[in-house]
């Protein structure tokens, strides 16, 4: 639902931006419009990726659908990417004393002005969504980015009125390629690690190993992965070799309780699967490592 109503807020203002700046010459008004559109695409990627991922698991998608959600971040990362190179070579080439362009400031002020607004109504509506969601964040972020750029906007229009310099326009437009250009790595950045199946950023893989390796009936840990399937997702497994003892007395179970406890518990791992070994069996694995 918060998709959903940020995604009309955003479509007014796109429509609103692009009129605006065929009627003015802004280009800072274009820029902020073709964020607006590429906000549009994500927002509409986001709301199907949701959709999607919240279908069941079945026996060939055994961890359902959650990773379409990543897969939509990706591309949003890339829309922001293309984004911010495109308005930044137009404004480089608008601050160029030969293609310097005439803008009517007034009515880009009154746009910008109703660009802002806006945008402050979208960002209230999303940031009260799930912000683990690496889709959510995204969508969060091209909407700060949209508040920043229609701010660049207004104060660009404001020094025209001010000054008559033109080209104010084209400084504002760079300033929002530069806005934007951050928050694109940032989010590729995390989409590539969960694509990648790197260790979340805030895991400590060695202190997971020396909670596990406390535990009285554990001799030793290999084997150990631990990834996730989308943001606030993690799963974590582990080849996990036990004193003789546990076996023979079929305490199993126990172990396993304390262990998956010991994940929840201190590291917020609800996903997690232990291989219990006796000792001397990871000699016999082919491919045991760390």
């Amino acid at each position: 639902m918060r998709l959903r109503v940020a995604l009309c807020i955003v479509v007014v203002v796109l429509v609103a931006e692009v009129v605006g700046a065929a009627l003015t010459g802004s280009l800072a008004l274009l820029a902020d419009a073709g964020h607006m559109a590429s906000d549009a695409i994500g927002l509409i990627v986001a709301l199907v990726a949701s959709g999607i991922a919240a279908r069941p698991a079945t026996d060939r998608h055994t961890y359902g659908f959650r990773r379409v959600e990543v897969l939509a971040a990706l591309v949003n990362g890339v829309l922001l990417t293309v984004l911010a190179v495109t308005i930044g070579i137009e404004a480089i080439r608008r601050l160029l004393p030969a293609e310097e362009a005439q803008v009517d400031a007034a009515p880009m002020l009154a746009v910008a002005i109703l660009g802002l607004v806006a945008n402050l109504v979208a960002l209230l509506v999303l940031r009260g969504g799930d912000r683990s969601s690496l889709n959510m964040r995204g969508a969060i972020l091209e909407v700060v980015g949209d508040l920043l750029g229609s701010v660049a906007a207004i104060a660009a229009a404001i020094v025209i009125l001010a000054t008559g310099f033109a080209g104010a326009d084209a400084l504002a437009s760079l300033a929002i390629a530069l806005l934007i250009a951050p928050r694109a790595v940032l989010l590729l950045r995390d989409v590539m690690r969960v694509l990648t199946e790197s260790a979340p950023r805030e895991t400590d893989v060695q202190q997971i190993r020396r909670h596990i390796e406390a535990d009285p009936a554990v001799v030793a840990v290999h084997d150990v992965h631990i990834w996730t399937i989308t943001s606030g997702s993690p799963v974590f497994t582990a080849h996990v070799v036990v004193e003789p003892d546990v076996l023979v007395r079929g305490e199993v179970g126990e172990v396993l309780d304390r262990l998956g406890g010991c994940l929840a518990g201190h590291f917020d791992v609800a996903h997690s699967t232990f291989q219990i070994e006796p000792h001397g069996h990871a000699e016999r694995e082919e491919h045991a490592h760390r």
